[in-house]
């Protein structure tokens, strides 16, 4: 059974995002529009899960599949759209995970709402200091327990995305909804 286990931020996080990220590039090349740093790893300050989330935009979702062999040589384990339709999710690992890979295809709106609520957090300290808060204190009540952690934090998440995904179209000059 894994441990929920909310670490303090580390630097070694960002080295760990770009080895990784030259590696995801090579895997799939022409394909690969680009590699983000995602997930509270990616953002300075904040209290995470020391697993690093990537999210590689690709042309075309239904070629990644044809990836999975090179992907499962590196350590990942392929889990297909693994709840969110469009995607295709990969976890390197096992009990003791070190990275998710979230491949969607350029113009899914999760690309933008992944990076919405990074950069939000990134840019308002209030928020991610509250949202680091909230880790630690689910880490503690759930040890053993991911989802009831991951469920305790959907409502914080819920309300700050609609928040990130406004400020994040007025920064980049694009219309609303």
């Amino acid at each position: 059974m894994r441990r929920v286990e909310v670490c303090p931020h580390s630097a070694a996080w960002h080295t760990m995002f770009e080895e990784e990220a030259v590696k995801l590039e090579r895997v799939f090349g022409e394909a690969c529009i680009g590699v983000h740093h995602i997930g509270s790893t990616a953002v300075p300050g904040l209290d995470a899960k020391p697993i690093i989330d990537v999210l590689v935009v690709v042309r075309d979702i239904l070629r990644v599949d044809a990836h999975n062999a090179t992907m499962a040589s590196m350590g990942y384990e392929a889990m297909g759209e693994y709840g969110i339709p469009g995607r295709r999710f990969f976890r390197k690992g096992a009990d003791r995970r070190t990275h998710h890979v979230h491949v969607f295809e350029e113009g899914n709106p999760e690309i933008d709402r992944h990076l919405a609520f990074r950069d939000y957090l990134r840019n308002h300290a209030e928020v991610r200091n509250a949202y680091g808060a909230l880790k630690r204190q689910l880490a503690q009540a759930f040890p053993y327990d991911i989802e009831s952690y991951i469920r305790g934090k959907a409502p914080f998440i819920a309300a700050v995305e609609q928040e990130a995904l406004a400020w994040y179209r007025e920064l980049r000059g694009a219309p609303p909804g």
